[in-house]
C-alpha cells in the first residue's frame, strides 16, 4: 500500500496538468458547449493506455440538438480475472461564469496550491482525481480482478437527462454490469455523501383577463393574483416547511428543514429583444407564471408535498373573486440515501481513515446530483458521492480546488480500488 501512495505523490504534476486541461475546455451548460471536445480529450488519454472507450451521444434526450449535442464518454478496463466493477462517474458540464471573477475563469491558473477556474471544484478536479487514482492503481496492480470504469457525462447541472439518465436507461448502470459507484462531487475530502433530498419543480400560473391599461377595472390582473399567492406563501407555507426537520445528515444545517425557492416569476408583456427601442403596450396582464423549486425530506411523501401547495392555492381562491390558477409538474425526484453499511460506504470510510487518520463524516446533499438516476433508473443502490473540493465554492466566482485535497482524495480512491479489486 505504501508503494501505491508514493506513486500518487509522484503524479502530483500530472494531476495538476490534467485538471488544468479540463478546466480550459469551456463546457458551459446551458447551452452545452464543447462537450465533444472534453470527451475526446479523455478518449485519447485513456484509449492510449488500453482502456476500451465509448463515446455516446444522448440522441433525442432533453437538451440534445445538432448544434449542441449531448456527448458522454465511458472508459472501461477489464482486469485479469473475474470480479466486481468499480465506476467513477463525473459530470463534465459547468455553469455560467457570472460576474465577480478576478482570474480567468477558463485559465486553470495555479496559485498558492489552488487551481482556479469555472468547474475546478464542481467537478473537473474530481474527474481528474479519479483518472489519476485509477491510472496509478492499474500501474501498481496490473493483475487486478474485475473492472474499472471512468465516465464523464453531460448535463448534471441541468438535471442529467442527457448524461447519466440516458446511460442508465440503456443499462450502463445495471447492477449486473457495475457493482460500486463513486461520484467525485466536491463534498470535502473527509466526507462521504450518502444521498440527497427530494425535489419537486412546478409552475404555478395565475390567470386574469387582458384589458387596456388605462382601464384596469375592465380586466383582471394576473400579477396581483400572484402577489396574493406569494403573500400566502410567506404567511403559511414557508413557516410550515421551516418546522419540518429530518433525521438525514443533510448539510448545511439549514437544509435539514424542507425548503422552497421561488426560482422565477414572469407576468405581463414578454421581454422584448435587446435591440427593441420602443415602449411597452398598455395592457392588463392576463397571466403570471411562478416557478417553484421544492426540496423535501425522506420523511415526507411527494403527494403530501404537492397537496400542501394545492391547499395554499385554495386558501387564496377562497378570498379572491375570479381567482383561477393552474399547477403544472415539471419534474420530481425522490430522496435517496445509501445505507451506512453498504460495501462502497465502508470501503471508502476505511480508506479515508487510512489516509487522513480520522473517520469520514456521513452527509446528505441538500440538492440532487446524478445519484438520483443511478438509483431510480439503474436500480443500483451501492453508490456514494466522494471527492475533493469545498462544496460552498461551487458556482461561485473565483472557484478553485486545492491540490493537496485532490492528492488526498486520489489516495482514498486508489486504496478503495485496491480493497475492492485485489483482496
Amino acid at each position: 500500500m505504501d508503494r501505491l501512495l508514493t506513486e500518487i505523490e509522484n503524479r502530483r504534476d500530472a494531476l495538476i496538468a490534467l485538471t488544468q486541461d479540463l478546466i480550459r475546455i469551456p463546457t458551459l451548460n446551458p447551452p452545452g458547449r464543447h462537450y465533444c471536445d472534453i470527451c475526446a480529450l479523455i478518449q485519447e488519454r485513456m484509449g492510449s493506455q488500453g482502456w476500451q472507450v465509448e463515446m455516446v451521444r444522448a440522441q433525442g434526450a432533453l437538451g440534445d440538438s445538432d448544434k449542441y449535442p449531448r456527448w458522454n464518454v465511458i472508459c472501461r478496463l477489464e482486469g485479469r480475472g473475474p470480479g466486481d466493477c468499480v465506476h467513477f462517474n463525473s459530470h463534465h458540464d459547468v455553469v455560467a461564469v457570472g460576474d465577480g471573477w478576478t482570474r480567468d475563469p477558463f485559465g486553470g491558473e495555479l496559485a498558492d496550491g489552488k487551481i482556479y477556474g469555472r468547474g475546478a471544484c464542481d467537478m473537473k478536479g474530481g474527474l481528474a482525481t479519479s483518472i489519476i487514482a485509477a491510472e496509478v492503481f492499474v500501474a501498481m496492480h496490473p493483475d487486478f480482478n474485475g473492472a474499472i470504469e471512468i465516465s464523464a457525462t453531460a448535463d448534471e447541472e441541468s438535471g442529467g437527462f442527457g448524461g447519466v439518465a440516458y446511460l442508465a436507461e440503456r443499462g450502463y448502470f445495471d447492477p449486473a454490469r457495475v457493482q460500486h459507484v463513486i461520484i467525485p462531487e466536491p463534498l470535502n475530502k473527509d466526507r462521504i455523501c450518502l444521498g440527497h433530498r427530494g425535489v419537486w419543480w412546478a409552475e404555478i400560473e395565475t390567470k386574469g383577463r387582458i384589458a387596456h391599461g388605462s382601464m384596469p377595472f375592465l380586466g383582471d390582473c394576473a400579477v396581483r393574483h400572484m402577489g396574493a399567492v406569494i403573500a400566502e406563501m410567506e404567511a403559511t407555507l414557508f413557516p410550515l416547511l421551516a418546522g419540518k426537520r429530518t433525521e438525514m445528515p443533510v448539510v448545511p444545517d439549514g437544509a435539514k428543514s424542507s425548503t422552497l425557492n421561488i426560482n422565477a416569476i414572469h407576468g405581463g408583456e414578454p421581454v422584448q429583444d435587446a435591440d427593441y427601442t420602443g415602449l411597452p403596450s398598455a395592457c392588463v396582464p392576463d397571466r403570471c407564471t411562478l416557478t417553484i423549486d421544492r426540496r423535501f425530506l425522506i420523511e415526507e411523501d411527494i403527494d403530501e408535498v404537492k397537496r400542501e401547495v394545492r391547499q395554499m392555492m385554495e386558501r387564496v381562491r377562497e378570498r379572491r373573486p375570479d381567482f383561477r390558477y393552474e399547477i403544472r409538474d415539471l419534474f420530481e425526484v425522490q430522496p435517496t440515501m445509501t445505507p451506512e453499511d453498504a460495501p462502497i460506504v465502508q470501503t471508502v470510510q476505511n480508506a479515508v481513515h487510512q489516509v487522513l487518520g480520522r473517520s469520514a463524516e456521513f452527509v446528505v446533499s441538500p440538492g440532487t446530483y446524478d445519484q438520483k438516476h443511478i438509483d431510480r433508473i439503474g436500480r443500483l443502490k451501492n453508490c456514494i458521492a466522494y471527492g475533493p473540493g469545498i462544496l460552498d465554492l461551487a458556482h461561485q466566482p473565483d472557484e478553485w480546488i486545492g491540490v493537496d485535497d485532490m492528492m488526498d482524495s486520489a489516495k482514498v480512491m486508489a486504496i478503495s480500488l485496491a480493497k475492492l479489486l485485489t483482496d
